[in-house]
C-alpha cells in the first residue's frame, strides 16, 4: 500500500494502474455543476498538487455523512481545465476516457473508490469548508480532509487505464456466448 498526501508531487508519476493507495490530506467535490462554475469562475482552490473528488456528499451541520463517488465519465469533458491547472489526482468511480487517460499522461492519475461505500469514505473524512455554496449540497465544492482513504490507480501517468482493459475483455465474453 502506497499512503499519499495532498498536495501531491511527481510521486504520483510513479504509480502504476492497479497500484493500491492510501489518500490523506485535503481534497475538493466536484460534479457536473461544479465543472462548469469553475470553468467560469475560476477554480476557488490552489489546483497545485490537489485532488478532486467526483462526489455530492451528503452534509449534516459540520460533519460528512456520506461521501460516496459519482460515475466519472459525465466529467469526461469537464477535466482537461483542472489538469491544465496543475490537479495532480481525479478521483472517482467508474473510470473515464482515452481523452481524459491522454490529458493523465505525465501529469497525474485517476483513482477509483468502490461505489456503494459513501459511509466507509465518510468514516475517513473531516469537512474544511466550501466553495460555491450556492449550487447545493451534492452540486457544490466541498473542501475535506482524508485520513488514508483507501483507493487504486485506474489510470496512471503512463496511459495505462485499467477500465478499458476490463471492458475488452468483456467484449471478448460477450462475443463467445
Amino acid at each position: 500500500m502506497i499512503d499519499l498526501v495532498t498536495p501531491l508531487g511527481i510521486e504520483v508519476l510513479d504509480l502504476a494502474a492497479g497500484d493500491r493507495v492510501t489518500l490523506s490530506g485535503v481534497v475538493y467535490t466536484a460534479r457536473d455543476k461544479a465543472h462548469l462554475m469553475m470553468i467560469r469562475e475560476g477554480i476557488p482552490f490552489d489546483p497545485i498538487g490537489a485532488a478532486v473528488y467526483h462526489c455530492g456528499p451528503v452534509i449534516a451541520g459540520d460533519r460528512v455523512v456520506a461521501a460516496g463517488p459519482t460515475t466519472s465519465s459525465r466529467m469526461n469533458r469537464l477535466s482537461g481545465f483542472l489538469l491544465d491547472a496543475g490537479v495532480r489526482a481525479l478521483v472517482g468511480k467508474g473510470g473515464m476516457d482515452a481523452t481524459v487517460t491522454e490529458q493523465l499522461r505525465g501529469r497525474g492519475v485517476y483513482l477509483a473508490f468502490t461505489g456503494g461505500c459513501a459511509a466507509l469514505a465518510a468514516a475517513r473524512m473531516r469537512l474544511e469548508g466550501v466553495s460555491f455554496p450556492e449550487l447545493g449540497m451534492a452540486e457544490a465544492i466541498w473542501a475535506i480532509r482524508l485520513d488514508h482513504l483507501p483507493l487504486v490507480v485506474g489510470i496512471d501517468s503512463h496511459g495505462s487505464n485499467l477500465f478499458t482493459g476490463v471492458q475488452a475483455r468483456a467484449r471478448q465474453v460477450a462475443e463467445l456466448r
